[in-house]
């Protein structure tokens, strides 16, 4: 395994070891010793699955407080994931890193807490896994645009679905007050 750090402070694309033959493959989603030594959190206490239709957009959510770290890892399909760093005060505040997490890929994404978090599936029957460090508390979750020109996320395809809550979420500008100051 391998850790790829992104230009978002804290944010990392981790690379498991893949192993392919004839019969399928194999890779270790989480290994609590490895992982920690790698610089991610040493206990995860949530596991959630969500399955997707393509063009289903699920985003852009955090917690604060309780803020969660995240893993992400896609079972099957595809996604295009994206994490925005909202820490009040942070050098990346509104930027976004996104990147293309696939079954075949491998790949996963660690999000700390204070980074708003959404994925577009790409493929039907999507199936996705994201470890949290921190149960879900739904009075403590911030749910902001995934639209918001402010942010200015280039989905790499047009979003067909969401849910309500989503669709109807407020700007970044108007959640401020409500997001997680940078620690640094």
């Amino acid at each position: 395994m391998r850790v790829t750090p992104t230009p978002l402070d804290g944010l990392m694309v981790v690379h498991p070891d893949l192993r392919s033959d004839s019969r399928g493959a194999f890779f270790e989603a989480w290994h609590g010793p490895r992982y920690s030594d790698a610089g991610l959190p040493a206990e995860f206490v949530q596991c959630n699955v969500s399955r997707s239709a393509r063009g289903v957009l699920r985003g852009l959510h955090l917690q604060h407080p309780h803020g969660q770290e995240k893993l992400v890892t896609v079972l099957r399909g595809a996604i295009y994931d994206v994490a925005v760093d909202v820490r009040l005060g942070s050098p990346g505040f509104a930027r976004w890193f996104g990147i293309d997490l696939t079954a075949e890929n491998g790949q996963q994404l660690y999000i700390p807490a204070g980074f708003a978090h959404g994925f577009l599936s790409l493929a039907d029957d999507t199936i996705v896994m994201y470890l949290a460090s921190a149960v879900y508390e739904p009075t403590a979750e911030v749910v902001m645009r995934w639209d918001d020109p402010k942010l200015g996320i280039a989905w790499p395809i047009p979003p067909r679905d969401s849910s309500p809550r989503d669709a109807s979420a407020p700007l970044l500008d108007e959640v401020g007050d409500r997001l997680p100051p940078f620690t640094g």
